[in-house]
C-alpha cells in the first residue's frame, strides 16, 4: 500500500499503550472537517502523558486492529480494552505544541513552570455547557470542581479556553479542566437581551431601547472602575510562616470595627498599634497636638495629597482628615502590626503594596438582634451611629400621646438603620471579597475578637498563600 487515505505508509505510526481498567487514557478528541479523529487535548499526569507515545494534532484511524470513523466508534473500542490498547496513529502533518505549557508572573521567560491560582469565583463543571465532554464521560469526570477560595495548580495552559487544573489538598490531586481567564471572561461580559435592563417592554410589547451613556474616566471615581475589573483568579505563591505588618478590619459602619480595633491593641499594646489621624481643622481648647488628631494646615494636607501621601482622605465641615502614609509605616518600623479600620476604597493600594503587607478581615453584619446589641455596647464607649434619639427624661409626660409617638419613631428610624447595616454589609462584601483573607460574621465581640487573635497567631505557625506580586 503506497498510501492510506491520502497519506504515505511511512508516516503512519502503530501505537501500543498499557492502560489500567479503570483509568481513563487522559485524553480528547475532536472530528477535523476531512472526518479524520484529532487529539485536541492531553491530560497533564494521565495513562497517555505519562508515555509520551502521543502528541496533540495525531489522529487515530484504529483501536486494536478496528477501523474507527466516528467519535462514538473510537470511544466503544478504546472501553473494550483492559490492560493495553494499539492504535495506529498518523502522526500531526505540523510540530505539535509544547505539552503542559504554563506561564507564571515569577517566571515570566519561562514556559514550563509550576503556577498556582487562588479562585475568586465557584465552578461547577455540571453547569457547564461549553465544557468537551465525550460520550463515555460525564462533565464531572472531565471538568474539576472549585470553590471560591480553592489554590488551583495549573498544569497546562496551552488551550486558550480550557487550562487543565489541580485542587491542592484535594483529594487524589485529579487533573481536570477549567475556564480560562479569557473564556470566563467573555461569558461574563455576555448579556442576553431578556437580562439586558437598558432594553424595556412598552405598550402593546413593543421594545424599547433606551441609548447607553458614555462616562469619562475620572480619577476621583477610579474605584467605581476597580469594582467593575473582572478578576477571576490571583495568582499567589505559597510563602513559609511570617508575620504580616498590616492588620485591616473592614466592615459597614455600625458593624463595631473601631470598638474591635481598640479591644485588640489594648490586648497586647507590645504587639499591636495604631495611627493618629492628620486633620486640617484649628485645634479646640483642652486639646493636644498628637493625642486625638494631627493638627495642621490645609494647605498642607492639600499638598500631601496631591503627592499621593495619604492612604485615605475626606472632608467635613469644612476641614480635612486624614491617614497619613507615613504614620503606618511608623507604626510598622517600630516592630508593631498596624490595626486599621479604613475604607474598602484602600483595600487595592494596600494588597499591591509589598511594605503594608496586610492581613484583611471582614466583619459582616450580624442578625437584627445581634446588631442592637453592638449598638448598644458602641454606645456605651460613645460610639453612636443613631439618627434619631428619644431621651424619655426630656419628656414632661412620658405617658402622653406624642411622648410615646417620639419614642415609636425613634425606634423606626434604629430600625431602618440596622437593616440599611445588614443590606449595606452584604453590598460590601459581594463588592470586596476578592481582598479579603477572613471573613467573620460578628454575632459576639467577644467571640470575634478571640476569632481574630487566633488567626494573627496562626500565621506565625502555618505557611501561608500570598499574592506573587508580594514575593520579590
Amino acid at each position: 500500500m503506497p498510501e492510506e487515505n491520502g497519506h504515505p505508509v511511512d508516516t503512519i505510526r502503530m501505537v501500543g499503550l498499557r492502560k489500567k481498567p479503570d483509568e481513563p487514557l487522559g485524553l480528547t478528541v475532536r472530528e477535523d472537517e476531512s472526518g479524520y479523529l484529532i487529539i485536541a487535548r492531553i491530560m497533564a499526569g494521565g495513562s497517555i502523558d505519562r508515555q509520551g507515545l502521543l502528541h496533540v494534532g495525531d489522529a487515530i484511524c484504529e483501536v486494536n486492529g478496528m477501523e474507527v470513523e466516528t467519535l462514538k466508534a473510537l470511544h466503544e473500542e478504546v472501553a473494550k480494552c483492559r490492560d493495553s490498547v494499539t492504535l495506529k496513529v498518523i502522526p500531526a502533518l505540523h510540530d505539535p505544541p509544547a505539552a503542559n505549557q504554563v506561564t507564571s508572573s515569577l517566571h515570566p521567560d519561562s514556559t514550563k513552570t509550576i503556577c498556582y491560582m487562588r479562585a475568586l469565583y465557584c465552578y461547577d463543571p455540571a453547569e457547564d455547557t461549553l465544557l468537551p465532554t465525550c460520550p463515555t464521560q460525564t462533565a464531572t469526570e472531565i471538568g474539576l470542581k472549585f470553590n471560591k477560595g480553592d489554590i488551583l495548580q495549573i498544569v497546562d495552559q496551552s488551550d486558550p479556553n480550557w487550562w487543565q487544573a489541580q485542587v491542592v489538598g484535594g483529594r487524589g490531586r485529579r487533573t481536570g479542566l477549567i475556564p480560562s481567564q479569557e473564556l470566563e471572561e467573555r461569558r461574563k461580559a455576555f448579556v442576553r437581551q431578556e437580562y439586558d435592563y437598558v432594553h424595556k417592554i412598552g405598550i402593546c410589547g413593543t421594545r424599547i431601547s433606551k441609548r447607553k451613556k458614555k462616562f469619562m474616566f475620572s480619577t476621583k471615581k477610579s474605584m467605581d472602575y476597580d469594582q467593575a475589573e473582572l478578576i477571576l483568579y490571583e495568582e499567589v505563591a505559597r510563602m513559609p510562616p511570617f508575620m504580616r505588618k498590616t492588620l485591616v478590619l473592614v466592615g459597614t459602619h455600625g458593624v463595631g470595627r473601631r470598638t474591635l480595633k481598640n479591644r485588640i491593641i489594648a490586648e497586647d499594646p507590645s504587639k499591636f498599634g495604631t495611627i493618629i489621624p492628620h486633620t486640617s481643622r484649628p485645634m479646640r481648647e483642652l486639646e493636644e497636638d498628637g493625642k486625638a488628631y494631627h493638627f495642621t494646615t490645609r494647605e498642607a494636607m492639600e499638598a500631601d495629597i496631591r503627592n499621593h501621601r495619604y492612604l485615605e482622605y475626606g472632608e467635613l465641615n469644612g476641614n480635612l482628615y486624614g491617614t497619613k502614609l507615613d504614620s503606618i509605616l511608623s507604626i510598622i518600623r517600630s516592630g508593631k502590626m498596624c490595626v486599621l479600620d479604613c475604607s474598602p476604597a484602600s483595600l487595592k493600594y494596600l494588597r499591591s503594596s509589598s511594605e503594608m503587607l496586610p492581613y484583611v478581615i471582614f466583619l459582616a453584619a450580624p442578625g437584627m438582634d445581634e446588631i442592637k446589641n453592638l449598638y448598644n455596647i458602641g454606645s456605651a464607649f460613645g460610639y453612636s451611629s443613631r439618627n434619631l434619639t428619644f431621651d424619655r427624661s426630656s419628656s414632661i409626660r412620658y405617658s402622653s400621646r406624642r411622648a410615646r409617638t417620639l419614642e415609636s419613631l425613634a425606634s423606626l428610624y434604629e430600625e431602618d438603620d440596622f437593616k440599611r447595616t445588614m443590606e449595606e454589609s452584604a453590598k460590601l462584601q459581594r463588592a470586596y471579597d476578592k481582598y479579603f483573607d477572613l471573613v467573620i460574621v460578628n454575632n459576639d465581640l467577644n467571640d470575634t475578637l478571640n476569632q481574630i487573635v487566633e488567626a494573627v497567631n496562626r500565621l506565625a505557625t502555618e505557611p501561608q498563600w500570598v499574592p506573587v506580586t508580594w514575593v520579590y
